[in-house]
């Protein structure tokens, strides 16, 4: 038998696969397809201190490899979550959850993760200072070390969860970033968070997108989540979450092996609802063939 337990941030998953934020919306839909206990965890929908309608439709984008998004974040605010998802979650999934939070201010992010962290069923923070698809908020506070050692200190006092800070790869040196989330307290970092694009309708003249940009995810991007999970593993102690374009049980190895200590999977989700089951079916096939007794063995292993 082969062993495809991890332990991430000093909590034992059964296995690392994990639907990440965004895709997975709080869970409710994905538990009336199959029993999603058997998720090591997942990262709930992006939430924020006040509702959320996000961006102007439309919202998505398809392209050859992969998706565009703008979705901006929709969500019922933090006190809804708190006060009514969460406490209804615990009929479906019995785990402790990954919270995703994002924010516009040092005070909002402050505010969010000191609250939803006092959940009982909480069990990780994923402070998201990555999203592209919100203005003057998200992603501005995940581009410079000094922003981001900002916001994780002043969140890790408050913080009564393991806090793990989710990465933009729209940066120069995403390892100096996650350094300084390190420095600054973060128990774990997770990376990447979508790439910067745009379409263009070539009939109408103008993007596809109501927000002109989004964020590119699939399985174009796993080459340059990879590396950038690579460096990172090499910069910093604490746990590396990777994603980008996961989408098979070799993607989560090949993760792994580049300093993953879990694994998120995001847009593959919502091109097939089941995907996160079939990798985690699939793994202690692939480990066997590969030689690979113990799954947490290989973290880093291409180093």
């Amino acid at each position: 038998m082969v062993d495809t337990s991890v332990c991430l941030c000093g909590m034992k998953l059964e296995n690392p696969v994990i639907p990440a934020s965004g895709t997975f919306g709080y869970g409710a839909e994905f538990a009336e397809l199959y029993d999603i206990n058997i998720l090591g965890t997942f990262s709930f929908k992006g939430t924020t201190k006040q509702a959320r309608f996000g961006n102007p439709t439309p919202r998505i984008a398809e392209c050859s490899a992969g998706m565009l998004n703008s979705v901006g974040l929709q969500n019922p605010g933090v006190d809804e979550v708190c006060e009514k998802i969460l406490p209804a979650m615990k009929k479906y999934f019995k785990k402790p959850v990954m919270a995703n939070i994002g924010g516009f201010s040092v005070e909002e992010y402050v505010y969010c993760c000191e609250k939803v962290s006092q959940a009982e069923n909480v069990g990780l923070v994923e402070l998201n200072i990555s999203c592209p698809n919100v203005h003057g908020g998200g992603m501005s506070f995940g581009t410079s070390p000094e922003e981001a050692a900002r916001v994780t200190a002043a969140v890790r006092k408050v913080c009564k969860k393991p806090l793990i800070v989710k990465l933009s790869p729209n940066v120069t040196d995403i390892a100096a970033i996650a350094k300084a989330c390190e420095d600054a307290g973060a128990d774990g970092v997770s990376l990447i968070n979508t790439l910067l694009g745009m379409r263009i309708d070539i009939k109408k003249r103008r993007p596809v997108l109501a927000n002109k940009k989004g964020g590119f995810s699939g399985d174009a991007v796993f080459p340059v989540a990879l590396r950038m999970v690579y460096e990172v593993y090499e910069a910093v102690k604490i746990p590396v979450i990777g994603m980008g374009g996961v989408s098979s049980a070799d993607g989560v190895i090949e993760m792994m092996m580049a300093g993953a200590s879990a694994v998120e999977i995001g847009s593959a989700n919502l091109v097939d609802p089941f995907i996160c089951k079939k990798i985690i079916e699939a793994l202690p096939g692939r480990m066997e063939a590969l030689g690979i007794a113990r799954l947490a063995d290989i973290i880093g292993a291409a180093h």
